[in-house]
């Protein structure tokens, strides 16, 4: 078994970040396998080089350890627009002009628009585009970003599921989050893309992660399909909340464990907060 913790330099760690590292590490050693630790820093606009130091240094004061050097994912952008690559030759893919203005008039617009988990999902305009108006506007250098056309993806891949250990076998639904965006011109790819590129490249096979995801591995499993990768079994565990019954942020700085550290909590007691939280 390998499994990941694999949080974005762009903060502190907090007790949920603690737990999700936990769980990880727990199961990997508990049957006797690989816990690795990945930098999520694509988003470069968020990212500070102090974070990274932080987070090692966090984890390592709670008792955890990896295996090799943490993976990056600003070293891994070939990689990721190999995949891109790949995707778009089998035509799920389409270039998407809106801003999000547009999206958000043309979401008010719509008597039925379609809503996901989170809210509204993006209502499909640029894929009624023809060919001659996405080649004129590319042509002409209009900012835009790539979007996963989700039902072509399913009409290719025909019925999938994925497992997960506390949710047992889960159909896709391909229409779940929409059309997600694959790839953006500031950033050339996406959290879903580069996570599915990134757990086949470890050989993850298990993907721990907070049950807030577990929307999103409906996307990952349509990629894993398309890509011809891997599909690893899922964990998503419950996540930590604040007395208000909200999930813990990264703003909230009464709860990172450097502030925890720094009140004279141990270790061992931090973990026990970020168990039983």
């Amino acid at each position: 078994m390998t499994t990941r913790f694999a949080p974005s330099p762009t903060g502190l760690l907090h007790l949920g970040h603690a737990y999700a590292a936990l769980v990880a590490h727990r199961l990997a050693h508990q049957h006797h396998g690989t816990f690795l630790l990945r930098f999520e820093d694509i988003d470069h606009t968020r990212v500070r080089p102090e974070f990274y130091v932080a987070i090692e240094e966090d984890l390592r004061w709670l008792g955890l350890t990896w295996q090799g050097a943490p993976l990056h994912q600003t070293d891994r952008l070939p990689a990721y627009a190999a995949a891109l690559e790949q995707l778009n030759a089998t035509q799920v893919l389409y270039p998407c002009f809106c801003t999000r203005r547009d999206i958000a008039e043309e979401t008010a617009r719509i008597t039925n628009a379609p809503h996901g988990p989170e809210g509204p999902l993006y209502p499909g305009t640029c894929r009624a585009l023809s060919a001659d108006q996405r080649a004129a506007l590319l042509a002409a250098d209009t900012p835009h970003c790539w979007r996963l056309d989700a039902a072509a993806a399913s009409q290719r891949l025909g019925p999938l599921t994925f497992r997960d250990q506390r949710h047992g076998e889960i159909p896709v639904d391909p229409a779940l989050l929409g059309d997600v965006i694959l790839a953006r011109k500031d950033i050339a790819t996406s959290y879903h893309l580069a996570v599915v590129v990134d757990d086949a490249f470890q050989h993850i096979s298990l993907v721990t992660r907070g049950e807030d995801l577990l929307p999103a591995t409906h996307v990952h499993r349509l990629l894993q399909g398309l890509l011809a990768l891997p599909e690893p079994t899922y964990h998503h565990h419950p996540l930590i909340l604040d007395a208000n019954g909200q999930r813990l942020a990264k703003r909230d700085e009464s709860q990172t464990i450097r502030s925890l550290r720094a009140s004279g909590l141990s270790p061992e007691e931090t973990i026990r907060r970020a168990t039983v939280a």
